[in-house]
């Protein structure tokens, strides 16, 4: 990596390519995470030149464009191939957004039901300022979006919920500033995990990661994420 160094989110990015191999192998998972510094992840297909601010900064191994995780919240979902998990035909990303509204409804954020709408482009770079189909907006801001990747027929969804504003991205406000609420990680997730499990049917079980996937958490970073050969590769 250049100067601008994330080590910080080379762990984050191996830990959701884990759960994606997991869900590989059968297993689903859903994680959160929030970000010790502001950081820029670039999606896959991204020139590293596109990286416009002097943040740390990382690419992920989704799609997408720009985002800087700042005041956030993020999730990761993977689902292994076939019945229950998938339906032919199925936005997971309208449907996740569809139950994370729902989380905020809990908590006061008023919210109109998601639409996968069509897209609109606001400005360049920055994910928050491409709508796209599936997108959640409050006062026509983006305030959730997220990008998937598939491994065999296995998904894994990662997202980000824009809970305040960075004075990094100024142009983005974020549920503080258009809701007036402050609102709390961990109860954010718990009203998450209430809505999931009333969407699915599926219960969720706490884990942790077992002791190969910490140590493949780690393979992926010294590999890959921390790389210049990853980083720079376009």
């Amino acid at each position: 990596l250049p100067d601008t160094r994330a080590e910080l989110a080379a762990p984050l990015m191996a830990g959701d390519e884990v759960i994606l191999e997991g869900a590989v192998g059968g297993t689903a998972s859903l994680r959160f995470y929030t970000w010790a510094a502001p950081t820029l992840t670039l999606g896959y297909f991204q020139p590293a030149s596109e990286r416009r601010r002097n943040l740390p900064w990382i690419r992920r191994a989704s799609g997408g464009t720009a985002l800087i995780h700042h005041h956030e919240l993020t999730y990761g979902l993977a689902l292994p191939a076939g019945f229950p998990w998938q339906r032919r035909g199925e936005s997971w990303i309208c449907r996740m957004h569809s139950i994370i509204a729902r989380a905020l409804g809990r908590l006061g954020v008023p919210l109109h039901p998601v639409q996968c709408q069509s897209e609109r482009k606001l400005g360049p770079v920055l994910c928050f300022l491409h709508h796209t189909p599936g997108d959640l907006l409050l006062a026509d801001h983006k305030i959730v979006g997220s990008a998937q990747r598939k491994s065999r027929g296995a998904l894994m969804q990662h997202g980000g919920i824009l809970l305040a504003q960075s004075p990094l991205a100024p142009e983005l406000p974020g549920i503080q500033e258009l809701a007036g609420r402050v609102l709390d990680p961990t109860s954010l997730v718990e009203a998450i995990h209430i809505e999931f499990q009333a969407d699915t049917g599926w219960l969720l079980q706490p884990g942790d990661w077992t002791n190969w996937e910490r140590q493949r958490i780690r393979e992926l970073v010294e590999t890959k994420y921390a790389t210049p050969t990853w980083n720079e590769k376009r």
